[in-house]
Parts: structure tokens; sequence; C-alpha cells
């Protein structure tokens, strides 16, 4: 299993660094733009291989998509990242060219190659790979919703003092501070609904806490989050590479779906050996579908901004 990381900024990197962990990838490719910044941080993270008890090998890559060839899975986080007070959609003018070429040069080299984009505005740039490239809709994954979801379920266990290992909750629609549709109504304890330990407003609270959780980190931060978003991607990777089937809010091209077309957006989708195996239809609320459309409008505008 070879899987490739375009951009080894923070996130590319501590994308590579927990697939390098989790020990499931033969070879992981990291590549990027700037003269030996991958191969330097593919040297860094190999001399932990002895440490962190791993055998993936790592290599980097200065711009040459010719050793990506063969790749079963590629990741793009490519592309500038936002700064505090910065939208994720106002990036779309510069990140939208880099995309697309990174999109067409992998291809190039892998034509069966499985896409997961990450770079921002991530729904948009899912669509771009979609309309650029004319892979199979199932091979093209925006990673947005799983992020989201693990921050959702952080300010659940949060709010109920609580063990995250005790919490399930789900994230869809679109990844952007107003187009987040966190499941509340879904939100469970062991199984027990979580409005069954805290009150109304507390959890309204931990809905709004979860759709500016990007936009909090890049505030403390200065530049956007990587451990969640790395961990995020990996998870993706290793459902696809290891066939778990396991399920995740991903941005998927919708044919119909949640009452909706023409439009990348999240919903929880089953990824195995063939990326998305299905797009799992749920109740929602009339309240949630109420929400869900807007996202889309959202996210429809955006994609307006688009030269395919």
């Amino acid at each position: 299993m070879k899987v490739t990381v375009v951009g080894a900024g923070a996130v590319g990197a501590s994308c590579a660094e927990y697939i390098a962990i989790k020990d499931f990838a033969s070879e992981v490719v990291v590549l990027d733009i700037k003269e030996g910044y991958a191969e330097g941080k593919a040297m860094d993270l190999m001399q932990t291989a002895s440490l962190n008890g791993f055998d993936t090998k790592i290599t980097g890559t200065t711009n040459d998509y010719s050793k990506t060839a063969g790749s079963d899975i590629a990741v793009i986080t490519s592309g500038i990242p936002r700064k505090p007070g910065m939208t994720r959609e106002e990036l779309i003018g510069i990140n939208a060219g880099i995309v697309k070429t990174v999109a067409t040069s992998l291809i190039q080299h892998s034509p069966n190659v499985i896409l997961i984009v990450v770079s921002n505005p991530m729904d948009t740039m899912t669509y771009l790979v979609h309309k650029s490239t004319g892979l199979p809709k199932n091979k093209i994954i925006g990673m947005g919703g799983a992020l989201d979801s693990a921050r959702f379920k952080y300010r659940l266990a949060e709010a109920l003092d609580a063990p995250i290992s005790d919490i399930d909750g789900m994230v869809i629609g679109g990844h952007s501070d107003t187009g987040m549709v966190p499941l509340a109504s879904h939100a469970t304890r062991n199984s027990i609904k979580v409005t069954e330990f805290i009150s109304q407003d507390r959890l309204q609270q931990v809905v709004e806490d979860t759709k500016v959780g990007g936009a909090t980190l890049t505030k403390l931060l200065g530049t956007s989050a990587w451990y969640a978003p790395g961990a995020a991607v990996s998870s993706l990777v290793q459902s696809i590479a290891c066939n778990q089937k396991k399920m995740f809010p991903c941005s998927t091209l919708l044919e119909g779906e949640y009452g909706l077309n023409d439009i990348c957006i999240g919903v929880p989708v089953i990824l195995g050996k063939n990326g998305i195996e299905k797009v799992v239809d749920i109740p929602l609320s009339d309240a949630e579908k109420t929400k869900m459309q807007e996202s889309a409008a959202g996210v429809a505008k955006t994609n307006g901004l688009l030269e395919v």
C-alpha cells in the first residue's frame, strides 16, 4: 500500500506521521514544491521509526510526481493555510489553481488513485477535483466532516465531563464556520442521548463552539491547526487501505441524496477499499434539513467562484 501526501507543511507532515505510526502502509511519499523541504520532513520522520516502532518507509521529493507513481491513495493538503480573521472561502483564488494542478499530476502517474482533499475551501476544492479530473465519484473524498465531528465529540466530552471514548456525534454539511450542521439530536454517551445529561442551552453552546472550532484554533495558533486534521486524514486513509468500511462524514458528490444535486458536501459515507462504498441516508429533523439546505446554498455560492 503506497500513500502520497502532497504538501509537507504542518498538516501534511502530521498526516504522514500518523499514517506511518499506524504501520498499515508500506510507503508514504511526501511531496512539496519547496526545495528540500519534503526530503527533510521525511528524514526527520524516518528517524523516529525505531523509537515509535513502525516499518513504513517515508520518502520526500521536491515536485517530482514520478516518485508518486503507483500510489493507491493520495492526500492533497497543498495550498495556503488560514490566517486569523480569514475565512476558508477567501483562500479559493490561490488554492483552486494549486489543487487542480496537483490532482491532474497525481492522476497522470497513478490513474487508479483515490484522492482525499484537505485544502480549503474543502467542499469547493473537492468539487473542483470532480470537474477537472473525471475520476469516478467514489474515488474523490473531502476530509472536513471527519475533523468537524472529532471537534464536536471533544466539545461534547468537555460539556459532559466524560471520557471522549464514551461520546459519539457527527457533523454534516459544509466545512465552514457557517455551514457545519452538528447533529445534536443524534449525539450520544454510550448510546444514551446527550440531552439526558446536559441542558438544551449547554448543548447549543457545544454546537456553536464546534462550528467555530477551526477559527478558534487559528486565532490561538496564528495559523490553521494540524494535529487533529492530520489524525482525521490518517483515519480515512486507514479505513480505505485496510478495507475497514468505517462510517465517516465526508464531502462527496451528491446526485439526489439528501435532496441535493451537483454539489460536494459532508454526509455520512462508508469508506472501504473502493473509496466511498456507500452514502448513508440518516433521518434529519426539520430544523437539520433546513440547516443542510442553507449550508448547501453557501457551498454552491462558493463553487460559483470557480473557473473550471
